[in-house]
């Protein structure tokens, strides 16, 4: 089940020694068959309306860089800045638990179906679709509501469709992106149109 594999992880990250965990750290008690399984953890912090300093620019380029990796299957490189940097274990593993809770109502749904979604050129293009995601949870707008929370949806939909085999939960994944970028076009409209209006 995904939430055991993700309580699994979480229950690593919290046994780090110290105050703080990496996502060197993270990426190493995974494996490279975990890439994925990060990339959804990454998402989980934004599930909840939580906000811990530096994790949206830290997991938003991981999940862009890893998922890039798996577009070109090949090992993922990560700056050090990205990888090093510390995230506080006290406010972090609390919030990774409550996502993974979230995710835990969904598992009953999850199940291998549409196979042809989750292969071939369609797998490279999911993982495209998560870099997608990736760069639109590092867009700096995480004081506007559903900012963070809205590409984390998208983009842990999809990560959890490609790790359990199931396209229904690809194709919700894309829906979620979509709906992203439409709340996106609203609040750029909506700035622009303010901005008329101010200075015009």
């Amino acid at each position: 089940m995904l939430s055991a594999l993700l309580a699994s992880l979480i229950d690593e990250i919290e046994r780090t020694p110290g105050d703080s965990v990496t996502l060197r750290t993270m990426i190493e008690r995974s494996g490279r068959e975990g890439m994925l399984l990060v990339c959804a953890l990454a998402t989980l912090p934004f599930l909840i309306p939580v906000s811990i300093p530096g994790v949206s620019t830290v997991f938003g380029a991981a999940i862009v860089l890893l998922a890039g990796a798996l577009f070109m299957n090949r090992l993922p490189w990560l700056p050090r800045r990205v990888l090093d940097r510390p995230l506080d274990t006290a406010r972090l593993v609390p919030v990774l638990r409550k996502g993974a809770g979230l995710v835990g109502r969904v598992d009953h749904w999850l199940r291998p179906r549409w196979p042809a979604m989750t292969a071939g050129a369609l797998r490279r293009l999911n993982c495209a679709a998560i870099v997608f995601g990736g760069l639109l949870l590092m867009a700096p707008l995480g004081p506007i509501p559903f900012s963070n929370t809205a590409p984390a949806v998208g983009i842990l939909l999809l990560a959890v469709g490609l790790l359990q085999r199931d396209g229904l939960f690809v194709l919700l994944g894309y829906l979620g992106l979509g709906l992203s970028v439409a709340y996106f076009g609203v609040l750029g409209y909506l700035a622009w149109t303010g901005g008329t209006y101010l200075f015009g």
